[in-house]
């Protein structure tokens, strides 16, 4: 048998790379000279919680392959070790263009009046104020290890901030003198590790001339560690930050007890191994030498930086009040157009659904539903999936005031959402009671599917209320993505969302769907189909055209189907926020698909899917991107968008989306990314959302004033 030309390596890109070139995008807006300030920082923060990410999962997988020795071969042709060596160039270039971003941005806040001020440019006055400070906040809560005198030495946990010390006891009494003859200087050295406390700040005030004066936390624990080794002299310190492998498996299925596991394996991950060392710039060798020995990481795994180790730590400066001229200016979420004006909810869903577009409209519709819906004595039954959540949910609150007021509540809380397994526990039990049904999916799968449903009762007949959505039930993302939800009263929605439910707290069969599409049962074969039938439908003089807007492109089958809808002359026009290994551009094999990918102030968070189908337009959304993961490996929705005017605006999105000059970059065929050349009028994809959302409820109130004659002037 022939192999398929389209398996070929040729034609992909390297998953991780291309996630890394993503996270460079990310870096280039931390580095843009158009942006404020202050607004550049948040995004060099963004920078480093991404890596650490990247590095807790990703990267540790592909160590775990290289120890056990694995040699397959990805979709692009390379090994796990090829993988690693690849990522370690990528990423050592990304931290030292970081690190220049922080210095240039830091270099420019200083003659504006903010300076973070190196403990070398400390005055004499800002250093004893700071050895006062550190002697009455900070010394009486740290903690040294002395980790080359125990056996085995104490864990240090990753994701934290450390000191390391080389230190010598030093004095002139006469046993001191005594012991000093038996045994050398170096063989006295000690390397001694103090933990930073992460509920400290990590940037200090110090006085300052002009403006305001910061000092970093680890700067100020390592400028004053003589003071907790008394009789010892500090030879040398550096400041460094472990990540430790966080991919912990968890087979549900095998755990008499899900949440007791998944407390183990969220506490196993402080045992986990180390999978990056990041430590100062040119760090004392001694140190250096202990660190990568007892970590047992190659020399490829160590990071040196010049400045902050975990620039995350930006945010606080972000969050800082002051300095207003270098940020950039809010857009309060609006009211979303479809319920303007619509004092009762229940009664403007069931005239219409509505389409809510976050952060440029509200999330407040979703809650407020929730909430009326837990004290309304007509509501009987309230269902709800839960991926992630914020820290205090007011979803939680609602659902849990339901359950109390004696309503049939039940959640679905996905314990495996990736590092928000500890408070989903937490969550799950605040659930448990208060008296919810609490399940925890299907074995095997995550469930990843946005939906809520409640059941009311409306005169003598039961109603049904739907929400399904792209993004979490999180009302803190909700103003930081961009994300579409829609709520609903559509019969055959509510009863496949209902049969949803069913499936997942029974043993109810994925068969029978009217509206919905759901995966892993059939949302692949159902994109390969559309996609096939694209092809089908496609005529030289109207070819057949495809619009996706998504986080991820990854799976093999939906890549290869696209290549074939290519190959046939259909139009293909991909907004691919993240990882992309389908390569555009490719000759006799990807002419016809352009990818695009936009950075702005919110996250492009939307999975949307549109088919032109011969004239017959087809729009979806989902919660699933084009990835293995989600359409093999997860309980995932895909549901259609079918009144007409809900269908042109989410097509009016992709296509601005398409049309941005100013924050897109379009994917060329090296897998590298340019800037979107300039034809034509300024186009911000996001910028335009929102005034949109703004101009509809100016709109709406123009609409709505009342205008009264003048009567007759009294005499």
């Amino acid at each position: 048998m022939a192999k398929d030309p389209l398996k070929s390596p040729d034609l992909y890109f390297n998953r991780e790379l291309s996630w890394l070139e993503f996270n460079d995008r990310v870096l280039q807006e931390g580095l843009s000279g158009n942006l404020p300030l202050v607004e550049r920082l948040k995004f060099l923060a963004i920078v480093s919680s991404n890596l650490d990410e990247f590095f807790l999962v990703r990267v540790a997988g592909l160590m775990q392959q290289r120890s056990a020795k694995v040699r397959r071969r990805d979709l692009s042709g390379m090994t796990p070790v090829e993988q690693l060596a690849a990522i370690s160039r990528r990423v050592h270039r990304m931290v030292e263009e970081q690190t220049e971003g922080i210095r240039d941005v830091f270099g420019k806040l200083a003659r504006r009046g903010l300076h973070v001020l190196e403990s070398g440019d400390w005055t004499a006055g800002q250093g004893q104020f700071l050895q006062s400070y550190f002697s009455r906040e900070i010394m009486p809560i740290l903690t040294p290890l002395a980790v080359q005198d125990l056996d085995p030495p104490p864990l240090l946990p990753g994701l934290q901030l450390y000191v390391a010390a080389v230190i010598v006891p030093c004095g002139n009494d006469a046993s001191r003198r005594n012991k000093a003859k038996k045994r050398t200087r170096k063989e006295e050295e000690k390397i001694v590790v103090v933990p930073v406390p992460g509920q400290l700040s990590r940037f200090i005030d110090v006085p300052c001339d002009e403006g305001v004066g910061l000092a970093t936390l680890e700067d100020v624990i390592a400028g004053n560690l003589g003071s907790l080794f008394p009789g010892c002299e500090v030879l040398a310190t550096a400041p460094f930050r472990i990540i430790r492998d966080a991919d912990v498996t968890m087979f549900d299925e095998d755990a008499d007890d899900l949440l007791q596991s998944v407390e183990a394996a969220v506490l196993d991950r402080r045992r986990r191994a180390a999978v990056r060392l990041t430590i100062s710039a040119d760090p004392d060798r001694r140190i250096k030498r202990w660190l990568t020995g007892q970590l047992q990481l190659r020399s490829d795994d160590v990071y040196e930086i010049g400045g902050i180790l975990d620039a995350a730590a930006l945010w606080e400066i972000v969050g800082r009040p002051g300095f207003e001229d270098q940020k950039v200016p809010e857009w309060p979420p609006q009211t979303p157009r479809d319920l303007i004006g619509a004092d009762d909810l229940w009664a403007a869903v069931a005239d219409h659904d509505a389409l809510l577009f976050h952060p440029y409209e509200s999330f407040d519709p979703v809650v407020k539903l929730l909430e009326e819906a837990a004290g309304d004595p007509q509501v009987l039954a309230i269902k709800q999936t839960l991926y992630r959540t914020s820290g205090d949910s007011p979803i939680i609150k609602a659902l849990t005031k339901a359950a109390e007021n004696g309503k049939e509540v039940t959640a679905l809380v996905e314990l495996q959402a990736r590092f928000d397994e500890a408070q989903n526990v937490g969550w799950a039990r605040r659930l448990e009671d208060a008296g919810c049904h609490v399940i925890y999916g299907i074995a095997g799968f995550k469930t990843h599917g946005k939906a809520l449903l409640i059941v009311r009762r409306e005169s003598n007949r039961i109603a049904r209320y739907v929400h399904l959505a792209t993004g979490n039930y999180n009302d803190k993302t909700a103003k930081l993505y961009s994300d579409i939800g829609l709520i609903t009263c559509d019969r055959d929605v509510a009863g496949d969302v209902a049969a949803f439910f069913n499936l997942l707290t029974g043993y109810s069969e994925a068969v029978g769907w009217s509206k919905l599409i759901i995966a892993p049962t059939d949302m692949r074969q159902r994109f390969v189909d559309m996609i096939e039938r694209e092809i089908q439908v496609s005529t030289p003089d109207r070819p057949g055209l495809i619009m996706a807007k998504i986080n991820s492109l990854q799976d093999p089958t939906v890549i290869r189907a696209l290549y074939r809808a290519s190959r046939a002359g259909v139009e293909i026009m991909l907004n691919v926020r993240g990882i992309c290994c389908l390569k555009p551009g490719v000759p006799g094999v990807s002419e016809n698909i352009e990818v695009r990918s936009i950075i702005d102030r919110f996250l492009e968070h939307a999975r949307i899917f549109y088919f032109r189908n011969g004239g017959y337009e087809e729009v979806y959304l989902s919660s699933a991107d084009w990835m293995t993961r989600n359409l093999s490996g997860r309980l995932e929705i895909l549901f259609p968008v079918t009144t007409r005017r809900h269908r042109q605006r989410l097509i009016d999105v992709l296509r601005t989306s398409f049309a941005d000059n100013e924050k897109a970059r379009r994917l060329l065929p090296d897998g590298t990314y340019e800037e979107v050349p300039r034809k034509g009028r300024r186009v911000r994809a996001q910028e335009k959302f929102y005034s949109e959302a703004v101009d509809a409820v100016r709109a709406a109130e123009q609409t709505e004033m009342q205008f009264q004659p003048l009567g007759r002037p009294k005499e």
